[in-house]
């Protein structure tokens, strides 16, 4: 978690893979929802990272646990600020392992030019959420490769919106690099969130080779096409921005940019960022736009030029 990886050279192999998901047996793209209930998924391995979430210094955050269907899962939550209001609020996956965190570095914050930790988001008076995921942390479970993870963030937003300090209506979503295409694919499936921010995400999960110890060549084409979130762009029902400097991981995002036609995503290529610069800008011009999302629907429009003028900022 919040380890800096190299994906500038990705080897993306969704051209060739997209040959097959096209053929007669494909399922409907529009449907990753329906495909998903009628589909067992036959991959999942042990993390890495099993220690305890760990503490957050000054009382930043607090530490909870939210259900699942796998069982209770960990998180990081912003604490109530007794105000009697209800604040916005956005769910934040982290990149490397995503289904882990460290509450006590995520709580540090980092430099400009590589902020993973989105307090962007906790400065501005927006709830933050934090959640780990199934086989992450000390959490029951296995890791499945960006399966059923997608039902933990669901049930993590459940859990959000229960809080009494969170303006159900005003739930976001976010992430980065891993955490990235898996908010990607949580937005395929489901348009509970006001809007979805997408850094950095991959076409394919193909992509991250051993990032993710899984054999692609032998999973079943189920298996495959689940986790090829470039086919499944018309399934999205909200707004989605997704979002890559241009000399980042900006191969995938043109990729699935050729691809779509669906009028609620948007496509960012940030011109002078990376994988990591755009983060810092990124997050506080989202945030000041979250500030101002208060009407009966969503109301955020991002431009490249809007990005690009945040990287000029100290």
């Amino acid at each position: 978690m919040l380890t800096i990886r190299k994906f500038y050279a990705l080897a993306l192999l969704a051209v060739s893979f997209s040959q097959s998901v096209l053929a007669d047996s494909a399922p409907n793209p529009a449907s990753f929802a329906t495909f998903r209930k009628q589909f067992k998924t036959q991959v999942s391995y042990e993390g890495d990272d099993r220690r305890p979430v760990g503490n957050s210094p000054g009382s930043l955050f607090k530490a909870v646990r939210y259900p699942s269907e796998v069982g209770t899962l960990a998180a990081m939550l912003t604490l109530d600020p007794k105000d009697g209001k209800k604040h916005p609020a956005i769910i934040w996956i982290t990149g490397g392992d995503s289904n882990s965190i460290d509450g006590t570095t995520l709580s540090r914050g980092m430099p400009r030019s590589n902020d993973q930790s989105a307090l962007a988001y906790q400065k501005a008076g927006i709830v933050m959420m934090f959640p780990t995921l199934r086989g992450g942390n000390d959490n029951p479970g296995k890791h499945e490769a960006h399966f059923g993870e997608i039902d933990d963030v669901l049930a993590a937003a459940d859990y959000l919106a229960q809080q009494p300090w969170v303006d159900p209506a005003r739930i976001y979503l976010g992430g980065h690099s891993t955490g990235g295409t898996l908010v990607l694919m949580t937005a395929e499936v489901s348009k509970r969130f006001r809007a979805v921010f997408s850094f950095g995400p991959v076409a394919n999960l193909r992509s991250y080779g051993k990032l993710m110890p899984v054999n692609f060549d032998k999973m079943n084409y189920a298996d495959q096409i689940a986790r090829a979130p470039y086919y499944w762009l018309p399934s999205v029902q909200s707004p989605l921005f997704i979002i890559e400097g241009v000399s980042g991981n900006i191969d995938s995002l043109e990729l699935m940019r050729s691809k779509s036609t669906n009028p609620h995503i948007q496509f960012l290529s940030v011109k002078g960022a990376s994988h990591f610069t755009i983060l810092a800008p990124g997050n506080d011009l989202i945030a000041r736009k979250i500030l101002l999302d208060d009407g009966a629907v969503c109301n955020i429009k991002l431009i490249e030029n809007e990005m690009i003028n945040e990287l000029s900022k100290k």
